[in-house]
């Protein structure tokens, strides 16, 4: 979720902003009579690009159409506010039947008891369109409080005349570049004025962490019921590759590691860098803001021991205070169909959870424009540890982050690097 953030903080102005009594006004529905008319759901929406905005009405619209009986009123949320929001709904018992989040965010919902299990309440076919890996991202004390269904994998744009002059062949949706081989490519494409890359890396925590699946580097660890993290040679991986391209091959840009993703855009559209490493969804604002005739392709995730990366898939939820769960479970399986769910991340430049819902957007979209490469990458996409750790978030802000930044900028040694996200977990990891 690396580019999200600054995407959803540029569009803030665009997203209606739910305001603490609107959102409590989004009961669960506990005040509905059946017998006096349909059954009515509010639905609490988190889309706020043009295209995946109207597709969300779309299906609302066309939903309470075909089914006269049980209305869903859309109701439009913010990124940037709703974790406050919905707490106060949740603990004042007006929370909406059906929330859209992610499964990074759903965890301390869900262990408070404010979402519904949807394990029963959805069906088998349904369920088998998502993979398990990715369903655990969405289960917590075994329960499923969340459908994931748009995932965001981490992928490279590459300047294609670059790659072209250089040599530097374009490798198959299915089929990246190992990290040697990026490296290695990263060098051919350095020249005067050029860097082969441009590591974005003003928040470099879930970048590395996700990235470190690449060496199966797990970082946090849990041993007789006790988390705690550990910094061994497969945490060490990915950092230490970065670092290298930093200051010894010296193919990456030292000038794009205070920068965020979308930062890197001008100097890459300029010829400054060859590569830039960043979220699929980069590749919208590669079709909105790339200079005419300029020719960019995307290179499918790089490869270590595997092209594992930490999931983070963004999810519906029913609450569990809702009087109509099974009716919202009922909405929840039209909305994200294979079809509405290919047109949903396509709105959003992300990836299906869905396997059929994947294939479809292949078609749709004849696989141009990183399509292809994007529907692939969900394979390697599953849960990660740190996304089952309460204390992540505190140690990120605290310790990982700082200390990273110190690392990239090339203040302290890999070995001290690793002794401040120890101490780090040792102090939030109670």
């Amino acid at each position: 979720m690396l580019d999200r953030v600054s995407r959803r903080l540029a569009a803030a102005a665009l997203a209606g902003v739910v305001g603490l009594g609107a959102l409590a006004a989004c009961g669960g529905g506990s005040g509905d009579d059946e017998s006096s008319g349909p059954v009515k759901l509010r639905f609490l929406s988190l889309a706020w690009q043009k295209e995946s905005l109207q597709a969300n009405k779309d299906l609302v619209a066309k939903w309470n159409a075909e089914h006269p009986d049980i209305q869903v009123e859309y109701v439009q949320g913010d990124w940037n506010s709703v974790h406050d929001q919905l707490l106060t709904a949740f603990e004042g018992g007006d929370a909406p039947d059906i929330v859209h989040y992610e499964a990074a965010s759903i965890g301390e919902f869900s262990k408070q008891g404010y979402l519904a299990d949807l394990s029963g309440l959805l069906s088998d076919d349904f369920k088998g369109q998502i993979d398990k890996g990715i369903w655990d991202t969405a289960t917590f004390d075994g329960k499923v409080t969340g459908v994931p269904f748009l995932l965001e994998s981490q992928v490279v744009i590459a300047n294609k005349k670059l790659l072209d002059a250089a040599g530097v062949a374009v490798p198959p949706a299915d089929g990246g570049w190992t990290w040697d081989e990026f490296q290695a490519n990263a060098q051919k494409l350095t020249g005067p004025g050029r860097y082969g890359v441009a590591w974005a890396l003003k928040s470099p925590t879930n970048r590395v962490l996700n990235l470190a699946l690449n060496f199966d580097g797990k970082y946090f660890y849990t041993d007789g019921g006790r988390t705690e993290v550990r910094i061994g040679d497969a945490e060490k991986e990915v950092p230490r590759r970065i670092h290298d391209m930093l200051y010894t091959s010296k193919t990456a840009s030292p000038e794009a590691l205070g920068m965020s993703g979308a930062d890197t855009l001008p100097g890459f559209f300029a010829g400054k860098y060859a590569m830039i490493p960043g979220s699929v969804s980069l590749r919208q604002q590669m079709v909105e803001q790339a200079p005419a005739g300029f020719e960019w392709v995307t290179i499918p995730p790089v490869k270590g021991v595997s092209a594992n990366q930490a999931a983070n898939p963004q999810t519906l939820s029913v609450a569990a205070d809702s009087a109509h769960q099974k009716q919202a479970a009922q909405f929840l399986e039209y909305f994200l169909n294979p079809t509405n769910m290919a047109a949903l991340a396509k709105g959003d430049w992300l990836v299906p959870t869905g396997k059929q819902a994947n294939e479809d957007l292949v078609k749709v979209t004849g696989g141009k424009q990183g399509w292809d490469v994007a529907a692939d990458s969900a394979e390697d996409l599953t849960v990660a540890p740190f996304q089952m750790v309460d204390g992540y978030p505190e140690w990120k802000l605290k310790y990982a982050t700082p200390a990273l930044q110190q690392y990239f900028a090339n203040k302290i040694t890999l070995d001290q690097l690793g002794t401040q996200l120890v101490d780090g977990g040792k102090q939030v990891l109670r």
